[in-house]
């Protein structure tokens, strides 16, 4: 049997794929910024009792197979991992805030897909292809926040 989540009332296995790029495609999740943005991403995916599976920060865009429960919508669970992420790393790093004066990191949109069409095997292999040249972690959480 799959490893599914479940609650009081509900038995879900609900996985996205999220892509989201930076405002004007400007390469800044480098460096520290981007071992920041990572770790801001675990973080808040934590807080909204989401499991990260894979994930790529590449210089200018992420990738992010995740795990998001079914009282929380996508759209809310996006908002939340780029808007949070995006007002930290802004008040963490001064760079950040020389070039994006207006407050928004993320440009405004961003690319979801169920991981329901394709099996996360194809997905992690997608993200994979997608990291960038330095050595990933595969964006593994450390500490998984729901029980079976």
């Amino acid at each position: 049997m799959k490893d599914y989540k479940s609650s009081s009332h509900a038995v879900w296995d609900c996985k996205y794929h999220l892509v989201w790029i930076t405002k004007y495609r400007y390469p800044v999740f480098v460096g520290d910024v981007g071992l920041g943005a990572r770790e801001l991403l675990r973080e808040i995916a934590r807080g909204l009792e989401m499991t990260i599976y894979a994930g790529a920060i590449n210089p200018d865009h992420v990738h992010v197979l995740v795990l998001i429960p079914p009282q929380v919508s996508v759209s809310r669970a996006v908002q939340f991992l780029k808007g949070k992420s995006s007002h930290r790393l802004l008040s963490e790093f001064a760079a950040l805030r020389k070039r994006y004066w207006d407050q928004h990191l993320s440009a405004r949109g961003y690319w979801v897909a169920s991981s329901g069409n394709l099996t996360d095997e194809v997905w992690q292999k997608c993200i994979e292809n997608h990291a960038p040249e330095e050595p990933d972690d595969n964006f593994q959480t450390e500490c998984l926040i729901f029980c079976v």
